[in-house]
């Protein structure tokens, strides 16, 4: 059982309990093993009754300060003795520590207060005080308030000014039609002559206006920059000690991997897309794990991270669910670290295979109706080249323009509408975009919904650190609305109908997930939810306009499950 006597390898009762797997856990798509499982809720009893830290997860309501729920790992191991047992570790810190009995170490020990970061972080700090207290002097703000006061009065002041040329002009206008009407040939030469003069005249006004008032401005931006020159040099000195500092940390961040070699943080992150380490690399529960278990000589036999508390703003989290690893900061890593360990191949890279044959629902010879199958891409991914839409180049090889009208994840299955040729495919893109194209869904959600029908609206943006995922976000979502309508409620499920108003990446699925949304995720959801036979989730019906008949046609596909 978990003890938190100050030993990291927990024992583990490996009797009546499946026989060890093969090959390590792919971490980014899994089903917890039973040993994992077994380490997992040992762990999670832990945590449900220790006292020796206070940390609000947000599960005891009394509980003051603010809510944080922690992802947790456990990686069971097998020691140079033979022994099997577990390790546990936490993602980043645990009430203000990186340090706790029981759970391994970090890889650095960022928190240390005599380190160089943290002394280095105190450094930072000072040029932080030193821009606060120069930013905040009043006559700096003033000066600041200034130029943006004589820059809107020059501005006034221009409008001004040639409204009145304009004015000027027309009079002279006028004059020169009642003088050419009215005057001798020389007195009109002359009229003309002293005109041109009053439009020179106004031409060098104006020029001296601008004049005036930019050399106003120009005193005003000067007596600015004596203050903001000192602002500035702090800041670039500050971006340059944080650059020095940074690469210092990612230095210290060393990973081993199972043939005994070292990479740091820069070295990994080198031949990303990124091309340098994010915020927080390093610090999650998984690199943790490897890393103790291959200074100690122990080998990684399996692995299961769960998510412990209430759920964050953002992302879809469920207290005492089990997640993969997270990619954008982790892959890399991990894709280091478990080279020469035997691992599970990639399910990602086999799945997405269908050797049926795709039912057609309707054709003509504008377009057609399919079924998209579950677990089937609608366009080529990068591994994946068999599709819909190179199903649909195949069957239709005389077809022009885009084909696809749509799109469906892999995992969704149901109707999607093909065009044969690009003026059928832009008349149906229209209606798309005018949203005069109707779809219902049906999906099965875990849990019992108590109620009957709503709409949930909640913006949506992909989660940059772990794609494809989706996050809840007010600053940089998309706006994203959700009619729904319950079916029935029997056996702890919930059949639902979802109208979706926009067309947003997993938008059915985060708006059913989310603890702001439904907080019921759909039944199969493998990464807003639980694993399971299939994504029980289904496109069943539309409705469009027929871009040659003109006329309203309907289809329907029942859901297979």
């Amino acid at each position: 059982m978990f003890a938190s006597d100050g030993n990291f390898f927990h024992s583990i009762d490996t009797e009546n309990t499946e026989i060890l797997p093969k090959a390590f856990t792919y971490p980014f798509y899994y089903t917890p093993h039973p040993l994992t499982v077994k380490a997992s809720e040992e762990l999670q009893d832990y945590l449900m009754s220790q006292s020796e830290f206070n940390h609000n997860f947000g599960l005891d309501g009394a509980k003051s300060g603010l809510k944080i729920g922690k992802m947790f790992g456990v990686m069971v191991v097998k020691c140079k003795s033979g022994k099997i047992g577990y390790l546990a570790a936490f993602s980043g810190k645990l009430a203000e520590h990186n340090f706790l009995n029981g759970f391994v170490p970090p890889i650095y020990d960022n928190l240390n207060p005599d380190g160089f970061y943290k002394l280095g972080e105190a450094k930072l700090n000072v040029f932080n005080s030193e821009i606060e207290v120069l930013e905040a002097n009043s006559d700096y703000l003033d000066a600041k308030e200034n130029i943006d006061t004589i820059k809107l009065s020059y501005e006034k002041a221009l409008e001004n000014f040639k409204a009145f040329i304009k004015f000027e002009k027309k009079k002279r206008n006028e004059k020169r039609i009642e003088g050419k009407a009215n005057l001798s040939i020389e007195a009109y030469a002359d009229l003309i002559e002293d005109l041109k003069k009053q439009s020179i005249y106004y031409h060098f006004r104006l020029r001296d206006l601008k004049k005036d008032w930019n050399a106003k401005i120009k005193a005003t931006e000067t007596n600015l920059l004596t203050f903001q020159q000192p602002i500035d040099s702090l800041k670039a000195e500050r971006k340059v000690r944080s650059a020095v500092l940074q690469k210092q940390l990612h230095e210290k961040y060393r990973f081993l991997n199972h043939k005994g070699t070292s990479k740091d943080l820069i070295d990994i992150f080198n031949t990303t897309d990124l091309g340098q380490p994010p915020a927080g690399a390093g610090e999650c529960a998984a690199p943790k794990l490897f890393q103790f278990a291959y200074k100690n000589e122990m080998t990684p036999i399996a692995m299961a991270e769960f998510w412990w508390g209430s759920s964050p703003k953002s992302e879809v989290r469920k207290h005492k669910q089990y997640y993969p690893s997270c990619r954008g900061k982790c892959e890399p890593i991990l894709g280091h670290m478990m080279q020469g360990l035997n691992v599970e191949p990639n399910p990602i890279l086999t799945s997405g295979t269908f050797t049926g044959e795709i039912e057609i629902v309707y054709e003509d010879d504008s377009l057609l109706v399919l079924n998209k199958p579950n677990e089937f891409l609608s366009v080529p991914g990068k591994t994946i080249k068999d599709s819909v839409l190179s199903r649909m180049k195949a069957y239709l090889p005389n077809a022009t323009g885009p084909l696809l009208v749509h799109r469906l994840d892999m995992s969704t299955s149901g109707l999607l509408i093909v065009a044969k040729n690009e003026r059928i495919h832009k008349h149906l893109q229209k209606q798309f975009i005018k949203r005069t194209i109707k779809k219902r869904y049906v999906a099965l959600l875990e849990g019992e919904l108590k109620t009957e029908e709503g709409t949930i609206d909640l913006p949506l943006r992909v989660d940059l650190d772990n794609r494809p995922r989706q996050l809840v976000c007010y600053e940089y979502g998309k706006a994203a609305r959700t009619q729904y309508e319950v079916l029935k409620v029997e056996n702890g499920k919930t059949r639902i109908h979802f109208y979706p108003i926009s067309g947003r990446t997993h938008q059915l699925r985060v708006h059913a997930a989310h603890y702001k949304g439904l907080n019921m995720a759909i039944v199969g959801d493998d990464l807003y939810g639980v694993l399971s036979n299939r994504l029980h989730l289904h496109a069943e019906w539309l409705s469009f306009e027929h871009p040659m008949k003109k006329e309203q046609i309907s289809f329907t596909c029942n859901a297979p499950f």
